[in-house]
């Protein structure tokens, strides 16, 4: 017997910042097959503005929202996220999360343990796992064998001169860099395809410039290159995997940010009609934290 579905799920926003409100809110306001409960944030007034552009309910106590949702959504800094993710899980509320879980290891197992504990779906929205143009794409490596080496670079110019992004604000992006923030990213993809790390090396570039060397349990190897800090003129993201049935690029079209969030809702519903845990579940968020976390003690071995 599969675990019943509300109908609608009643889903909460956590967070009004230029990602709620641009990905996340519009999305749940629009999803048939949800219903956008309301918004809480740790300022008031902004998740007053936010709910009543897409016509819910602003909520100032957390609590109260929890008691009136089937899940939650989060769009916070990750260290804000992950004990709040704890606490919906214990009070038996779905998770749809955000990458990264956690920025240390431990912050993200407890959302794992807690999630696992309470019975309740998880998923993290890897952007690129969910967005329309991709996935297909991604699931069709993965279905192959007889991969040699690929690699994968990310270079936003989130922190370079003349940027007007929304995100180049944020305390978090600036203090963790493009390791954590697009790390994720680069990682959901090798992960299912190559399979899981075994060897990891790791080496600084310019500003927050990070390169990676994977070894995965496929025998495959990867080089990886992330940075926000590039030039606006040298930005971009490629994904190339090199094997048996030849070369094979990541596909340029991705959709809008709100059509991959609308596919992470509906891996969500599915995971909680059936029960089944979504690969991109809060353990496989613990994974990809584990190792932006080996990546970061390369980086900065303690004296």
């Amino acid at each position: 017997m599969t675990p019943s579905l509300p109908a609608p799920l009643r889903i909460g926003l956590l967070g009004t910042g230029p990602w709620a409100a641009r990905t996340h809110a519009p999305a749940l306001a629009a999803h048939p097959g949800v219903h956008f409960q309301g918004v809480w944030g740790r300022r008031p007034e902004a998740a007053e503005a936010l709910a009543r552009t897409h016509a819910t309910t602003a909520y100032d106590d957390l609590d109260a929202l929890l008691a009136d949702c089937d899940a939650v959504a989060v769009a916070l800094p990750p260290d804000v996220q992950a004990p709040l993710a704890v606490r919906a899980a214990q009070a038996g509320r779905h998770l749809l999360l955000d990458k990264p879980v956690a920025t240390t290891p431990e912050g993200a197992r407890r959302v794992a343990d807690a999630a696992q504990e309470a019975g309740v779906a998880s998923v993290v929205f890897f952007t690129l796992r969910f967005a329309r143009g991709v996935a297909p794409w991604i699931a069709e490596q993965a279905a192959a064998d007889g991969w040699f080496t690929a690699r994968a670079h990310w270079f936003g110019a989130l922190f370079s001169p003349g940027s007007a992004s929304p995100y180049a604000a944020s305390p978090w992006r600036g203090e963790k860099g493009a390791l954590w923030d697009v790390g994720p990213h680069a990682l959901s993809v090798l992960l299912p395809v190559l399979g899981d790390v075994t060897e990891l090396t790791a080496a600084a570039g310019p500003a927050d410039t990070v390169h990676l060397t994977l070894r995965h349990t496929s025998g495959a190897s990867s080089t990886t290159t992330l940075s926000l800090s590039a030039p606006q003129a040298a930005a971009g993201v490629d994904v190339e995997l090199r094997g048996a049935t030849g070369v094979h690029s990541l596909p340029a079209q991705w959709g809008p940010a709100t059509d991959s969030f609308a596919s992470a809702v509906d891996a969500l519903l599915e995971s909680v009609r059936t029960g089944v845990p979504h690969p991109c579940d809060a353990r496989f968020g613990l994974r990809v934290t584990e190792l932006l976390a080996q990546t970061d003690a390369r980086l900065h071995p303690e004296p």
